[in-house]
């Protein structure tokens, strides 16, 4: 059964639960995002479930989601987290969309942004922007290889992004 649903995957901060609400609003999908339905799950914010369980915790979590994606959500865009990429099923949840875009414009649109403290804050794994950019250039080609469509979203606006996306999936 094709479940028409597409998945967001790229490195954290990229922009992919924006791309998803705008989406929403240029298409008939509606939107979910994979750290929103795991903090729903835990009842507490990433950033705890990180600190207070560990990373292979939320991996296990992420696991979880995967799984419950595939067997319920249809018509969907699904923004994921950064590492979501790794799950085994995401080809059976949806059409795997890449937004690429170089580590420093990611930081550069992070920092620049009107929440900017918010947007570091709620991502553990940004504290340490050197050992951030380590996982990052471990993630790219990774990210590439599994994905059905990649999408430079570097200096493109939001607009942009979105006909891209569409006219790809169509």
């Amino acid at each position: 059964m094709n479940k028409n649903n597409i998945l967001l995957i790229g490195f954290m901060g990229v922009g992919k639960g924006t791309v998803a609400r705008e989406l929403v609003k240029n298409s008939n999908y509606f939107s979910i995002d994979t750290d929103d339905l795991i903090e729903s799950i835990e009842n507490k914010k990433i950033k705890k479930i990180f600190a207070q369980d560990g990373e292979a915790y939320f991996r296990a979590l992420e696991k979880k989601c995967a799984l419950w994606c595939e067997e319920n959500i249809a018509n969907t865009i699904i923004s994921t987290g950064g590492g979501f990429y790794r799950q085994e099923n995401l080809k059976k949840i949806g059409k795997v969309i890449y937004l690429e875009s170089s580590f420093e414009k990611i930081i550069e649109a992070l920092k620049n942004a009107p929440d900017s403290k918010k947007k570091f804050k709620k991502r553990p794994l940004l504290k340490d922007l050197d050992e951030a950019k380590k996982i990052y250039k471990l993630r790219i080609d990774e990210y590439k290889r599994v994905a059905d469509i990649v999408v430079n979203v570097e200096d493109w606006d939001i607009k942009r992004i979105v006909n891209e996306i569409l006219n790809q999936i169509n």
